[in-house]
């Protein structure tokens, strides 16, 4: 048993915590705010959060942790019909939420606590056993209802120290983003690895260039993004100098949550002199490979190596391990250690159905390692992996591919059956310039030259948008064809 936030009770109390726009904690306040919230949910077996991109939802999480309770954060931008079923699943004793936040009508049976930034309050021991439950992270329910993932205390600690680890992240990182906080990346990463190290965050409320520049420009170390944040960064590089120079005077730049296209990562790069390191993970497992800050320059498409105390392995369709780091050779990644969710609440058969007998987790993730050890994501099992001709294509390559085409903006990449071939390609596109897309054998022509021919679209369809989610990943099962 050890404490999630050593800080709290150690840290300088006038050192730096949190910073929401013009609002700020030092260590000595949020140990007396979060200490003020441990002593009303004490005792709680689960409280959900109303977890808006505020100063009163980092003082909330840190407080229910800190007393050995588990947080159910909710999404405010959650549909009613959604939210009545994590309520329903999850069974909250209460809801903590900012002062005035307006919360909707699933909501008002539950007892409602207001948390207060200036609340006083001492902080509890914080000895609660590391199996215990200390988050309750609902999946995007592609498939069916969200499902909620329960992790552990321990993998909250083992994730968070590997990265640190991993990014020699120390209690004088100043971390910058601005995800929302109801997910693995922004609230785990984003919130807790800060404080858990004993460094600061500054959170944006909401994502802008010129946030970032500010505060890269005024003592930040770290940046966390997502895909859509990093394009719209390599977009505003050229006219923003104090964006690059924020960037290019950064420690650390991370993308998660999606692969970051090449053509961004190569974009900012060249402008900043800086690489953006991506790492892998999900909610279920939390963090399971990174690129390391010692182990040489970030490549663009590779998530890096497991991280330390995560065993990963690929496996073939029947189970049996992938032999060879080629490059080239697709398995689905399975994954074991301290950092995975215990189970999926009320759900043994989805949790048994996750889990191989001897342990593994299967992600559902498709990928191949390269024989340095590095991983490269190619896609989801179920949306991703195309089977096409006899060959197993990722379509992450070549959605890569078409976005290195000046005159695709944005892509996707799915497979539909095809009576010759089991499954055809087909590319779904953004085109740079609407009133003049490129020619759809051209775009074949320009992936089959820096792929291979196999892998080239046999049906390209335009688009307005691609359709997305709160993270900016792509939701591939909203693409129909008519």
């Amino acid at each position: 048993m050890s404490p999630l936030f050593p800080a709290l009770r150690h840290a300088p109390a006038g050192r730096a915590a949190l910073r929401f726009g013009d609002r700020s904690l030092t260590y000595g306040g949020l140990a007396r705010a979060a200490g003020a919230v441990a002593e009303r949910v004490r005792g709680a077996r689960r409280v959900a959060v109303w977890a808006t991109p505020e100063l009163e939802t980092a003082v909330a999480v840190t407080g229910v942790l800190t007393a050995g309770v588990a947080a159910v954060p909710l999404n405010p931008r959650s549909g009613e019909a959604e939210l009545a079923h994590v309520l329903g699943d999850s069974a909250p004793d209460a809801v903590l939420a900012a002062p005035g936040a307006v919360l909707p009508a699933p909501l008002a049976a539950l007892e409602r606590i207001d948390v207060r930034a200036d609340a006083e309050g001492a902080v509890p021991p914080d000895d609660a056993d590391d199996a215990a439950p200390a988050l309750v992270v609902y999946t995007s329910g592609t498939t069916g209802p969200p499902k909620g993932a329960v992790l552990p205390r321990r993998a909250v600690t083992a994730t968070l120290d590997a990265l640190a680890d991993a990014w020699r992240w120390t209690d004088a990182d100043v971390l910058v983003h601005g995800l929302p906080l109801f997910h693995v990346h922004g609230l785990v990463l984003g919130i807790l690895g800060p404080l858990r190290r004993g460094g600061a965050v500054r959170h944006l409320g909401r994502f802008d260039t010129a946030g970032v520049a500010r505060e890269l420009n005024a003592g930040a170390t770290m940046l966390f993004g997502v895909p859509t944040m990093y394009h719209r960064i390599a977009e505003a590089l050229p006219d923003e100098p104090g964006l690059v120079k924020g960037l290019a005077g950064a420690r650390l730049l991370v993308s998660g949550s999606a692969a970051l296209p090449v053509h961004d990562h190569e974009r900012i790069a060249a402008a900043t002199g800086r690489r953006v390191v991506e790492r892998y993970g999900m909610t279920e497992t939390l963090m399971n490979t990174s690129v390391r800050v010692d182990g040489g320059a970030a490549r663009a498409g590779t998530v890096g190596v497991p991280l330390p105390g995560v065993e990963l392995r690929l496996v073939e369709d029947d189970g049996t391990p992938v032999a060879v780091l080629d490059g080239e050779s697709v398995g689905e990644i399975q994954v074991r250690g301290a950092h995975l969710f215990t189970e999926y609440l009320n759900r043994p058969d989805a949790t048994a159905a996750a889990f191989t007998p001897d342990g593994w987790f299967r992600t559902g993730d498709m990928a191949v390692r390269d024989p340095d050890g590095s991983v490269r994501i190619v896609g989801r099992r179920a949306t991703d992996l195309i089977k096409s001709g006899g060959y197993k294509i990722g379509a992450g390559e070549i959605e890569n591919a078409l976005l290195e085409h000046p005159g695709v903006r944005e892509a996707a990449v799915t497979g539909e059956p095809d009576p010759d071939l089991g499954e055809r390609i087909v590319a779904w596109i953004v085109p740079t310039d609407p009133q003049s897309p490129p020619p759809d054998q051209e775009l074949a022509d320009h992936v089959a030259r820096r792929l291979a021919p196999h892998k080239r679209p046999r049906v390209v369809h335009h688009l307005d948008a691609l359709p997305r989610n709160d993270m900016g990943k792509i939701m591939k099962r909203a693409l129909r064809h008519d």
